[in-house]
């Protein structure tokens, strides 16, 4: 580790309190919708706690266009980019929440029927812009596994020259709490992942954190939209909720909320920094177009057979996680800015020495930039190239870029990950900064790639870097995964039932 001196051992130094904006409360009435009450609770408190920190953007309103075919390519209803220090930034929604559903039966024409009238209902209430809500609809496996597999196997895309599908059912990560890895123990949160078997994920996102309370509380079963009364989906399968996660994003919404919590750490953080680890990660360099990382886009079409005409042709791999982020650990006194900005960037060069208090108010700089520079990047910092105090080190996007580029550059994925404070798989049930994590890239495969690289053991063991020095690992606990298959919007109402 890098040495410490004394000027950057001082305790925390306080701030003045976070001026709040309080609004309305998020409406509770989802909250008596008998089975899907407990799945649906951990959102609408999480969107309550928000809302009493969040500002509500002023958008203005663009130009009408039509919702794209990719469901999750928001880049026409989104604001432009902005450059912070030199660095072009693109932030989403304020508020995203991830729904995932089980269904009890197989579902039918009706219910393909009755989930897109409702889709339908939702749209016609609410504008499709970040002043109203996107949502947007996706299947796990358990879901394809219920309808013909003669029929799943003719449609969904394999994977170039192989009989592999895109959609394979995630695994644990290298790092991940599990009985697979054997020798991997998490310093505080040490909770096995577990691999869900989820039937349907809705993803909605928007500014308005009453807007999409309503629009949750009416697929859940509260018969209402905007107070009006609006018949919410029956559905002979069934489908029942079985969690909700509410991410958010905005400049020092971290921050506030820390310190509003009470948090030990909460002057250790950026004060502007849309992340709990003081960082903006928002980068445009590393965040395409939704079309390029479709089945048959850009990134898409080297990986898979996919043509365009096809059934899922613009469609995509979704991979949901939630972590557990141990940001006492990430905030320690022996944890200074260098070696941060090490962990979550790379040592050769390090991006920035920081200020000359290392800790308080993140103790240096917030944004970055997110540079390619190699597919082997992360080696030549293992090996201790170049990098800053001579030490192996191996930082998260370096080792990232291993697999998460193309050879040119390129992204292969898009990031939909963000903030979250809630109590979900919380030992002892108190809440806790979490990272929402949600990815959409156009293979299974390429995602379990890019969370081996990402963890790099390999390179540890070889080059002897300190299990400390390894990126984000020891800072994250991951306590849930899955894989969905985003549909196309054409087909985003249970597709495949009209042909099963």
């Amino acid at each position: 580790m890098a040495p410490i001196n004394a000027s950057r051992r001082r305790k925390p130094v306080p701030t003045p309190p976070t001026r709040i904006v309080r609004r309305n409360s998020v409406s509770r009435r989802a909250l008596v919708l008998g089975g899907t009450a407990g799945a649906l609770a951990t959102a609408f408190g999480a969107l309550e706690l928000l809302k009493e920190h969040a500002l509500i953007p002023e958008r203005q309103a663009g130009a009408a266009v039509q919702p794209s075919d990719v469901q999750f390519d928001l880049g026409a209803f989104t604001p432009a980019a902005v450059s912070m220090d030199g660095v072009m930034v693109k932030m989403p929604t304020l508020h995203t929440i991830f729904a995932t559903a089980r269904l009890s039966r197989t579902p039918n024409r009706d219910d393909q029927k009755a989930l897109e009238d409702a889709l339908d209902a939702i749209e016609a209430t609410y504008p499709w812009s970040p002043q109203g809500v996107f949502l947007e609809t996706a299947y796990g496996l358990p879901y394809f596994n219920r309808l013909s597999r003669r029929v799943v196997d003719s449609h969904i895309p394999n994977l170039r020259g192989s009989r592999r599908s895109v959609l394979e059912e995630a695994v644990p990560g290298p790092t991940d709490v599990h009985q697979t890895n054997p020798g991997i123990k998490k310093l505080r949160f040490n909770v096995p992942v577990r691999i869900e078997r989820n039937d349907l994920l809705f993803t909605l996102r928007g500014d308005n954190a009453d807007i999409l309370s309503d629009v949750l509380a009416f697929l859940g079963g509260s018969n209402t939209l905007h107070g009006q009364r609006v018949r919410s989906p029956r559905l002979r399968s069934g489908m029942t909720f079985t969690s909700s996660r509410a991410m958010f994003m905005q400049m020092g919404m971290p921050r506030k909320i820390a310190e509003s919590e009470g948090l030990p750490y909460a002057a250790r953080m950026n004060p502007n920094s849309p992340m709990f680890m003081g960082f903006v990660s928002q980068q445009t360099e590393s965040n395409p177009a939704g079309s390029t990382v479709t089945f048959v886009g850009p990134q898409g079409h080297p990986l898979t057979n996919a043509r365009s005409g096809d059934y899922f042709d613009n469609g995509s791999v979704q991979h949901l996680a939630h972590d557990i982020l141990d940001l006492e650990q990430w905030y320690a006194d022996d944890e200074p800015f260098t070696e941060r900005v090490q962990y979550m960037f790379r040592s050769n060069p390090i991006p920035s020495e920081g200020n000359a208090d290392q800790f308080v108010d993140g103790g240096g700089g917030l944004v970055f930039p997110a540079s390619f520079q190699g597919n082997n990047d992360a080696l030549a910092n293992a090996q201790a190239v170049n990098t800053f105090e001579g030490e192996h080190r191996l930082g998260h996007l370096s080792c990232l870029h291993r697999s998460s580029r193309a050879a040119d550059g390129a992204p292969r994925h898009l990031r939909a990950d963000g903030p979250g404070y809630d109590n979900m798989d919380v030992p002892g049930g108190g809440k806790l900064p979490k990272l929402q994590f949600s990815v959409y890239l156009p293979t299974a495969d390429l995602f379990a790639q890019m969370r081996k690289d990402a963890a790099s053991l390999d390179l540890q063991e070889k080059f002897d870097v300190e299990e400390e020095d390894n990126g984000l690992e020891r800072f994250l606990t991951a306590t849930r995964r899955q894989n969905f298959l985003v549909p196309p919007r054409r087909h985003r109402s249970f597709p495949l039932v009209e042909l099963h």
